[in-house]
């Protein structure tokens, strides 16, 4: 029953792409119907999701200790006298349910907020089967028992971020900038599968309890002379690093701004970024046992202050969300990298309420502003739209850490349990804790408050957004502000980290053992408060000015010029190379060259022998007659 009600729960989403995929033309004048369609779909979903999460609460799991949980088997071949075999099957325990209700709680929401978002669209139903297929992968990524499988939806969700963020594929900006992401998470993804072939060289399976069994019975296993744990989980890492937008493939997120917001929404809260984070947190055996986890939490402090100094001197509201993404995913990354992986992974359901509530409520304020994006075209919003400024605030107030909301718990975990790992990444998280609360409250009091500096053809259809795009707002609030307190006290002894230490390798984390909380709380608490009250200081009467002022503004201003230098030295370069290797040389002179003159021989050949085909009877039977004198004179003359 249990198995059955897991696949119902993957399936559901996939119909809905189906229909709106299959009938879209049907479909195309009746919105409400494919909205509802692709929202039910995922509702579907939800349900089973919620009813799984009951059932593992419970000490139900799948496959049960009797059964091997196969569906059925994808591939079975036999490679060097060895066998192996490649299943479709699941693996459902309480890093699962959790990772199934924020894909479907916050996806459903989304989905909902996104019929009235996208009304009047010329790609309705297109959009709503986009954005089906997307939660069909994630799901397919979180519920596998094996690598393969979790790579099979991981690449399924990049195609549908390609898909998504150039759905309006009549910008151009909007095509490169899903190209853009597409090929630097093909660069992560390489390394993904380098780190599946390790892990498959050297066990033979991919399937997780095999590789974990065995890694822990043989934790010295060599591969190129070199420990292949070590390898396999620094190679895994890549893939992360490109899928969850980490220092240095972190550049394609703040071009998915060109998608449709709800997009936005999706990709930065619920699914695909927290794809890495889920992996690392999945593989955590790998990763205790390789002590490769400084590397993670190196990587993923350094990307929250480099992301979060960017974010504080940019002007699009949408940006500022996606580099505050970029940043929060590098705290998520702290968590697991210490080996704290509850508190990476509460940190991810916490972000996932309230960063899918700001983007929502970004969309909310696009669609109030005619899709305005430059903050510093706002101000004075607050009356205007009062559930909006609500809802936003309780969202920004999550992620500064305020007390007792949801940031204020998830985050505080991290630092804490960074303090017991490195005092290093534990003061560089603080720092970028109060950069956090800093630039979020500058967006707020430039957006909201102060005097209206709305265009006034703009300012004079002002309104709030419909109650279908509002509802999601306030429901998404709610766990923003509450979710912490539900889950999250106590801390490492909390219900949240009791209900996931079976998870393989969690238990046992690290952390565990530092002492009271209460005096990081404090401190996180002040920082957070600091931050805000900087943030009023500069900019409750102040409108960030149209140019930097020195050349340290304009530094950050324009991203440390990243994007410039991989334009320069990387993509140039390669493209440079590929016009003149594969396009003049290659494909034009040898490939093109060999089909051209196979072309120009048969012309020769038909243009020479079709002067024989003269029509007239009488050539025929002289050609015929030739023909037979040349065949009797060879077999007299010269066959033996």
């Amino acid at each position: 029953m249990f198995e059955q009600l897991i696949i119902i729960l993957l399936i559901s989403p996939l119909v809905g792409f189906l229909i709106n995929g299959l009938f879209g033309k049907w479909l195309k004048g009746n919105e409400k119907l494919s909205g509802t369609i692709g929202a039910l779909a995922v509702l579907v979903s939800l349900i089973c999701s919620i009813i799984a999460f009951v059932k593992v609460q419970g000490g139900t799991t799948l496959p049960n200790p009797d059964e091997d949980g196969i569906i059925y088997k994808w591939i079975s071949s036999e490679i060097l006298g060895k066998s192996f075999d490649f299943n479709i099957a699941f693996h459902v325990d309480a890093l699962t349910t959790v990772m199934l209700l924020v894909i479907t709680g916050v996806g459903f929401l989304i989905h909902v907020y996104s019929i009235g978002y996208m009304h009047g669209d010329e790609g309705y139903t297109r959009y709503f089967a986009y954005l089906n297929l997307f939660v069909f992968a994630m799901l397919i990524l979180v519920l596998g028992n094996n690598y393969l499988m979790m790579f099979v939806g991981w690449e399924g969700v990049g195609l549908c971020s390609y898909l998504l963020i150039g759905f309006w594929y009549e910008k151009q900006s909007a095509t490169d900038a899903g190209k853009k992401a597409f090929i630097v998470n093909r660069i992560g993804d390489f390394g993904f599968l380098l780190g599946m072939f390790t892990l498959f060289a050297v066990f033979g399976s991919l399937d997780f309890t095999t590789i974990f069994s065995e890694a822990e019975a043989n934790s010295a296993v060599q591969v190129f002379g070199v420990n292949a744990i070590v390898l396999a989980t620094l190679l895994l890492f890549v893939g992360a690093i490109g899928k969850s937008a980490q220092i240095p493939l972190y550049v394609w997120l703040p071009d998915a701004m060109e998608g449709p917001t709800p997009v936005s929404a999706l990709i930065h809260a619920a699914t695909m970024v927290t794809a890495g984070v889920y992996m690392i947190a999945r593989s955590a055996v790998l990763y205790n046992i390789a002590e490769t986890g400084a590397v993670v939490a190196w990587i993923g402090v350094l990307t929250a202050l480099f992301a979060a100094i960017i974010a504080l001197k940019q002007n699009d509201i949408k940006r500022i969300l996606a580099y505050s993404t970029v940043s929060q995913l590098g705290y998520m990354f702290v968590g697991v990298g210490v080996g704290a992986y509850a508190s990476g992974i509460f940190h991810l359901v916490t972000h996932a309420f309230f960063k899918g509530l700001m983007f929502l409520t970004a969309g909310s304020v696009m669609h109030a502003m005619a899709n305005e994006l430059d903050i510093r075209k706002m101000g004075g919003l607050r009356n205007k739209l009062p559930i909006t400024h609500a809802t936003f605030l309780v969202g920004a107030l999550a992620i500064a850490g305020a007390p007792f909301l949801s940031g204020f718990w998830s985050k505080d975990e991290i630092l804490h349990s960074a303090w017991g790992s490195s005092k290093a990444i534990y003061i560089i998280g603080l720092i970028t804790a109060f950069l956090t609360a800093f630039y979020m409250f500058r967006l707020i009091f430039v957006t909201f408050y102060g005097k209206s500096r709305v265009e006034p053809e703009v300012a004079s259809h002002l309104h709030e957004s419909p109650a279908v795009m509002w509802l999601p707002l306030a429901i998404l609030a709610v766990p923003s502000a509450l979710i912490g307190l539900l889950l999250g006290v106590g801390g490492h002894n909390s219900w949240f980290h009791h209900f996931t230490e079976k998870v393989a390798g969690f238990k046992g984390e690290h952390g565990e053992a530092l002492g009271s909380a209460i005096p990081f709380m404090i401190i996180s608490s002040i920082v957070g408060l600091l931050g805000i009250a900087f943030a009023w200081t500069r900019y409750k009467n102040r409108v960030p000015s149209d140019e930097p002022t020195n050349a340290l503004q304009k530094l950050v201003a324009n991203k440390f010029y990243i994007d410039e230098i991989y334009n320069t030295f990387i993509v140039q370069p390669i493209k440079n190379a590929s016009h003149f290797l594969l396009w003049k040389l290659f494909d034009t002179g040898i490939i093109d060259g060999i089909v051209n003159s196979v072309a120009a021989i048969i012309r020769v050949l038909g243009g020479t022998l079709r002067r024989l085909q003269t029509g007239l009877v009488q050539v025929y039977i002289a050609s015929m007659v030739v023909g037979i004198v040349f065949f009797l004179a060879y077999y007299l003359f010269f066959a033996n």
